[in-house]
């Protein structure tokens, strides 16, 4: 679990994950007060909440004691959800559920040991009937793909890194990064075929 691993890798993960969702979230903010339109989930809260991603995160990893890994795998499935639900981006609504919901299913999937779903409402500060509708929600949501291969994961974990070295802005010439946490996974297969041909 959490102990197994460097204490100092888990920081560095939730800062880079954090600062990348605050971006995507300021950003998708923006776009939706321009289309106007709506479309609201059960992960859609009535109003923002007042902790900040960091500090949501910083209080997932404290009480949820998932390893490091968990988080990168919720990274992946928020990823995942977003291609396939494109119609509800991450906004600073619906990012805190999200959150929290990706790290429990990470959690289940990736470690031998977990809490149950009542632990991880009162970590994420919502209801368990909330958190079982939540899980089931996402989990239909990624249309249960829920295997992350090594490569997945490690293209994953050299985007985020690279992304908070580079710190880029969300829009290239006048197009946003709507919705998308980073790229395809078919994109870093293509990659790696790319580069074993070389």
């Amino acid at each position: 679990m959490a102990e197994e691993e460097s204490p100092s890798v888990m920081p560095k993960v939730i800062t880079f994950l954090s600062s990348m969702l605050e971006k995507v979230a300021e950003s998708n903010d923006q776009n939706q007060k321009l289309q106007q339109q709506h479309k609201i989930s059960v992960f859609h809260g009535l109003t923002r909440p007042n902790i900040s991603i960091q500090n949501y995160l910083e209080r997932i990893f404290k009480y949820a004691n998932c390893s490091p890994s968990c988080f990168i795998v919720a990274y992946v499935y928020l990823d995942r959800f977003t291609q396939r639900q494109p119609s509800l981006p991450i906004n600073s609504f619906n990012v805190h559920r999200l959150l929290i919901t990706s790290v429990m299913v990470a959690a289940k999937f990736m470690d031998d040991m977990y809490y149950n779903n009542a632990y991880y409402a009162k970590v994420g500060g919502i209801s368990k009937r909330e958190m079982n509708v939540l899980e089931l929600d996402f989990l239909f949501g990624l249309g249960f793909h829920m295997n992350v291969s090594p490569g997945s994961f490690e293209a994953y974990c050299v985007h985020l890194q690279r992304e908070m070295v580079l710190m880029q802005p969300l829009s290239f010439a006048g197009k946003s990064l709507k919705t998308h946490l980073c790229f395809n996974e078919d994109e870093s297969s293509h990659q790696n075929q790319q580069q074993l041909a070389v």
